[in-house]
């Protein structure tokens, strides 16, 4: 028997998938939870061999987060996470937590019951639709001075404020801003915060 924890915020979407998988002969839901700062004790308390997770969930914690969390405190618990989007970034910060498998919610329902089996077997699992986006992954171009600087811009900071925060001037926050903006071939600095947020580089 394969215990299976679910964490998403959705109710209607919980509601489902404690309906769906509790149908499998080899499947028992040992919790369903809405939150990532609920999943984590949730997975201590009762041990599941896999824990079903929602990446954009509300609270301190998000489905990430918790499964990093998770981890590291129970490494026995195999962690499948779904999402609603193949964003590059949620992919890179999955792939950095070491989740075992990673699913689009448009997954039909046998894909997602094939893969909790497969997860709590051992192997890794990624949607077929992201495995050209994980492919892809290009490495950051990014000094981690430059990604400081563009962290600070895509908040609001202007050049003034950055050089403050950074005890830089302000002609060599413009240096930097401008030098990022060509590496990452963007039109000017929004689209460069864009594309470097989207890739999970900042």
């Amino acid at each position: 028997m394969i215990r299976v924890l679910i964490a998403e915020d959705q109710h209607v979407i919980r509601g489902a998938l404690v309906a769906l998988l509790g149908l499998e002969d080899d499947l028992e839901i040992v919790d369903s939870v809405d939150s990532g700062d609920a999943a984590v004790p949730s997975a201590l308390a009762h041990h599941p061999d896999v824990a079903v997770m929602d990446i954009d969930m509300p609270g301190t914690l998000d489905g990430l987060a918790a499964a990093a969390e998770l981890h590291t405190r129970l490494p026995g618990c195999r962690i499948l996470m779904l999402t609603g989007y193949g964003k590059p970034a949620h992919l890179r910060r999955a792939l950095a937590a070491q989740v075992d498998g990673f699913l689009l919610k448009t997954a039909p329902p046998e894909e997602l019951v094939a893969a909790i089996r497969k997860v709590a077997a051992g192997q890794r699992v990624l949607d077929p639709s992201l495995a050209v986006t994980a492919w892809d992954l290009a490495d950051n171009p990014l000094t981690a001075r430059e990604a400081d600087v563009l962290r600070l811009a895509a908040s609001g900071a202007g050049a003034t404020d950055i050089a403050a925060q950074l005890f830089l001037s302000a002609g060599t926050v413009r240096n930097y801003l401008t030098t990022i903006t060509t590496k990452l071939n963007a039109r000017n600095r929004t689209d460069a915060v864009r594309i470097a947020t989207e890739a999970g580089w900042i």
